[in-house]
C-alpha cells in the first residue's frame, strides 16, 4: 500500500475531529474521501501530509512514518489545496520554472519540466501571459502542474474543483484520470458526490470524524438498495401518511423514496399496498441507487 493509516485521531480544543480512522491505498490508485463539512477530510489530509501531526495512530505515505520520517515523505508526496495558490503577477511559464528550481532543478531540466508541464495541462498559449489573466480552471491546472514539477510518488487533492465551472471540472478529472494512469497514487476529498463515483476506485465515507463506510462506488449504493421507488404524491395528507414507509423524503417537493428491487412484480405490490385506492400517488420512477442515496442514508446530512 501507497498510503496505509491506522487509528489517526486528531482533537481541536476537546473536539474529536478524527476518531481512530483507518486508510489504504494501493498504488496507483484513486481513494476519495467523501463526506460533509466538518467530517475531517482535510484534516486527515494534513496528517498524512505531515503538515499536522496526529494525536494517536499510526501512517505510512510512500513507504515512510510520516513522524519519524517526515522529510522522506515530503520527498515524495504533493498536495493542492482548495484554493490555486499562484502568484497572479508571474506568468504560467515562470510558475513552472521558479518551482522546478526549488525543486533543486538544473536551470535547463527546469525549463524542460516546465514546457512538458504546460503542454500536458493545456496551457501552452497562456504559457506567457500572467496568472492574474487566467480564468478560475487555468489556475486551478497552473496549481496542479506546479504541484506535479518533481513527479510525485502521491499527490492530495483536497477539494480540488472547489468553485470550478463545470467545463473546467471536467478537465480537472481528465488529469487525475491521467495521474491514476501514470501510476500516481491520489487521495482525493470532496463533497462533489459525482466527482466521487467518477474518478475513485474506492470511497471512504467520513462522518464525524470516523470511517462510516468504504468501498467501491457500486458496493456503496449496493448497501443502500439497489433501486428506490420514487413517489410523487398528491396532497400533504398522502404524503404524511406514506412517510414512514421511505427511505428518503423530499417534503418540499411531496416526493418519498421507498426501497424495492427494481423488479416489476415489487414494484406493482408496493404501489397496491401503499395507494390501494389509487388516490395518493400521481406518479412514480423506479431509480437505481446513487451516491446521493449513499450520502443521506450514512451520514445523516442534507444536500
Amino acid at each position: 500500500m501507497t498510503i496505509e493509516a491506522t487509528a489517526l485521531s486528531k482533537s481541536y480544543d476537546g473536539h474529536r475531529v478524527l476518531d481512530g480512522i483507518d486508510l489504504a491505498v494501493p498504488r496507483g490508485s484513486v481513494l476519495a474521501l467523501l463526506g460533509p463539512n466538518g467530517a475531517g477530510k482535510t484534516t486527515a489530509v494534513r496528517i498524512l501530509a505531515t503538515l499536522t501531526p496526529a494525536d494517536s495512530g499510526t501512517a505510512r505515505v510512500a513507504g515512510h512514518d510520516i513522524a519519524a520520517d517526515r522529510a522522506a515523505v515530503r520527498r515524495h508526496i504533493s498536495l493542492t489545496g482548495q484554493f490555486a495558490a499562484v502568484d497572479e503577477l508571474q506568468t504560467g511559464a515562470e510558475t513552472l520554472r521558479m518551482m522546478g528550481r526549488l525543486s533543486g532543478l538544473p536551470r535547463r531540466a527546469a525549463h524542460a519540466r516546465a514546457e512538458e508541464l504546460l503542454h500536458r495541462f493545456g496551457l501552452t498559449e497562456a504559457a506567457h501571459r500572467t496568472a492574474k489573466t487566467y480564468s478560475g480552471g487555468m489556475r486551478r491546472r497552473l496549481d496542479l502542474a506546479a504541484s506535479l514539477v518533481t513527479r510525485p510518488e502521491v499527490i492530495f487533492l483536497d477539494e480540488p474543483t472547489t468553485g470550478l465551472d463545470p467545463r473546467s471540472r471536467r478537465e480537472l478529472w481528465e488529469v487525475v484520470r491521467e495521474l491514476r494512469a501514470d501510476g500516481v497514487t491520489v487521495l482525493l476529498t470532496t463533497q462533489y458526490l459525482e466527482e466521487a463515483d467518477r474518478l475513485a476506485d474506492r470511497i471512504a465515507v467520513l462522518d464525524s470524524g470516523r470511517v462510516v463506510a468504504e468501498g467501491t462506488a457500486a458496493e456503496l449504493k449496493s448497501r443502500v438498495a439497489g433501486f428506490r421507488l420514487e413517489l410523487a404524491l398528491t396532497s400533504r395528507a398522502a404524503y404524511e401518511r406514506l412517510a414512514p414507509w421511505a427511505a428518503h423524503r423530499a417534503p418540499e417537493e411531496l416526493t418519498l423514496g421507498v426501497p424495492t428491487d427494481g423488479s416489476a412484480a415489487h414494484v406493482r405490490s408496493l404501489l397496491d399496498e401503499l395507494d390501494p385506492d389509487r388516490t395518493a400517488v400521481g406518479s412514480f420512477a423506479v431509480r437505481t441507487a446513487t451516491l446521493d442515496d449513499v450520502f443521506l442514508a450514512l451520514t445523516g446530512a442534507p444536500r
